[in-house]
């Protein structure tokens, strides 16, 4: 019982921060992020080194 609710927990931190570095990435146009992203689960590491590490930072709009 106690495995099915770390492994829930785990999901539940892992896919919103694979959906925004997702997102990010295919929005920045960075195929290999993507990929990388895609394929490999590490329990949100790669996706939140991605996010506040690599992706472009847009700058504000000035009026």
């Amino acid at each position: 019982m106690w495995v099915t609710l770390v492994i829930l927990l785990l999901v539940l931190w892992t896919l919103p921060w694979k959906a925004v570095a997702l997102w990010k990435s295919a929005g920045n146009k960075q195929l290999a992020w993507f990929i990388c992203i895609f394929i490999f689960n590490t329990l949100a590491i790669l996706e939140i080194i991605y996010i506040f590490g690599f992706s472009k930072k847009k700058p504000a709009p000035t009026a």
